[in-house]
């Protein structure tokens, strides 16, 4: 995999924030014992490969001892590695064909993956003496809490674009003495290092999803809802409106979900591929490199491209899930962030309400307080069912022209609530005047009657927002009600139409 544009331009010329990262970093090494663990947080795209390769190679000079690097993914290992032989620093990888570690003086530095060094250091196959500073990439993943005990002398550096650990049980402070906070994704925008993110959002009812032991939805869940006709056509519609003929990268919760997208955007004429982690080596290489050089590529992915996969051709990142992992978000949205000569800008799609949830990527995150109270911020998150709740349903433009022969198309259902309430009117009487609206919206844009019913289809979403206000207007939002008023509604407004012929 290739170095990215913004760390091939850095080993020529660090930038001045990545310098002074270095400095205070290295100033703050020397400063404390050894033993100090430290934690740098740094946006994706802001070249923490660069930074942490500058600081292994200062290092190396100024302490006489050796560095470990530690990945949790063989690609970032050997991406790692190249970046190590860039700055002139002689290094040896570590993975499961090497038997033996060992510490001669050809090598200053290693670079290893979490489980592989683990099972050596367990069995006894290597020193780790003269090892004097040990650097973590993607340091919020909890797989690298077994090694610290083998480093209690040396010092330890993690690095993370989120300084909030993968298992809330195991928060990030009781390993780290401190957290560095970085250049921010608004700072590197301003300076024009990492390209601005426009956000298109679009309501979805996240009702039916489940939330697993790891505490993010669960894939099952997910490919219910994902992969249903409905979803998989709102997929297409918002991708034929806002991206058009731009490479875009879609990100799903499961491998069904992105095979029914492949399926999708083949049979509308799209060129599109699917990758997940069941390829091999050879298979992702191919894909990857197709994705690069064809323009209007669609690329349909499962969760194997949020981390060390960089292409700043990017133009398009379409969260086709929902999470619960602020990691995860900003983690698919930063792989658009890369720049390129004249272009400062790209897309985000977001349906899963995750903006919702998280904010804007590039929002101002207060990282210091999420390091040290991170259950207080998670606890603070909106749930769903709040997002839902202030849900403003706005009927798209591919929607809205087949009803433009309407001067009122939209209807503000808790409003006409409030007013049956003070009218002394039975609550349904607020749907029943609903019906009557999207009846008469129906006719007037119909030939005939057989047109009138086929027009329902296209209010769908507008009938389940509105149902779903109604319900929070009456306290009553369970799934079986929420059915049965669905199907209700449907009944009498398709028999309001039929009466109008």
């Amino acid at each position: 995999m290739s170095v990215t544009v913004l760390e091939e331009k850095a080993i020529k010329r660090l930038y001045p924030y990545q310098q002074g990262a270095i400095d205070h970093i290295i100033g703050k090494l020397n400063d404390e014992e050894d033993g100090f663990n430290l934690l740098y947080q740094l946006p994706t795209g802001g070249g923490k490969t660069v930074i942490f390769s500058e600081i292994a190679k200062r290092f190396i000079e100024e302490k006489k001892k050796k560095v470990l690097i530690l990945t949790h993914r063989i690609e970032l290992c050997a991406q790692t590695s190249r970046m190590l032989d860039d700055f002139d620093v002689s290094n040896m990888i570590i993975d499961s064909k090497v038997k033996h570690i060992p510490f001669e003086e050809e090598y200053v530095s290693f670079v290893a993956m979490v489980e592989t060094l683990n099972n050596r250091l367990r069995d006894n196959e290597t020193n780790v003496d003269n090892i004097g500073l040990v650097i973590i990439d993607e340091a919020h993943y909890n797989s690298f809490r077994k090694l610290f005990k083998y480093f209690e002398h040396a010092s330890i550096l993690g690095v993370t674009a989120t300084p909030l650990s993968s298992n809330m049980k195991l928060p990030m402070k009781d390993n780290y003495d401190e957290l560095f906070v970085g250049e921010s994704i608004s700072g590197l925008i301003k300076a024009k290092y990492l390209a601005n993110a426009v956000t298109t959002t679009l309501q979805v009812n996240l009702s039916s999803l489940k939330i697993g032991a790891n505490g993010d939805y669960t894939v099952a869940s997910s490919e219910r809802l994902y992969g249903n006709f409905i979803m998989q056509e709102k997929l297409l519609n918002i991708y034929e409106e806002k991206s058009l003929g731009k490479k875009t990268l879609i990100f799903n919760n499961g491998i069904q979900t992105s095979k029914h997208v492949l399926e999708t955007f083949r049979h509308a004429g799209y060129d599109v591929r699917h990758l997940d982690n069941t390829h091999n080596g050879q298979e992702r290489k191919d894909i990857i490199h197709w994705f690069k050089v064809t323009p209007n590529a669609v690329l349909s992915s499962v969760g194997i491209l949020t981390t060390g996969f960089d292409e700043p051709t990017v133009e398009t990142i379409i969260l086709n899930r929902a999470t619960k992992s602020l990691t995860l978000y900003y983690q698919m949205i930063g792989r658009g962030s890369r720049i390129l000569p004249g272009v400062q800008e790209f897309q985000v799609i977001d349906l899963g309400n995750n903006v919702a949830r998280f904010g804007l990527w590039g929002a101002p995150l207060d990282w210091q307080r999420i390091f040290r109270s991170p259950l207080q911020y998670l606890n603070n998150i909106l749930n769903d069912d709040d997002i839902q709740r202030s849900f403003m349903y706005e009927m798209p433009e591919s929607v809205r022209k087949h009803f433009s022969k309407s001067k009122n198309i939209d209807f503000d259902i808790e409003k006409e609530y409030k007013q049956v309430i003070h009218e002394c009117l039975r609550p349904k009487v607020a749907l029943e005047r609903s019906v009557e609206q999207q009846t008469q919206l129906c006719v007037e844009n119909a030939d005939d009657l057989f047109d009138a019913l086929f027009l329902i289809r296209y209010l769908k979403d507008d009938t389940n927002a509105r149902i779903k206000k109604y319900s929070y207007c009456i306290c009553n939002s369970t799934i079986n009600y929420l059915k049965w008023l669905t199907d209700d509604y449907n009944r009498k407004l398709e028999s309001s139409i039929r009466a109008r012929y």
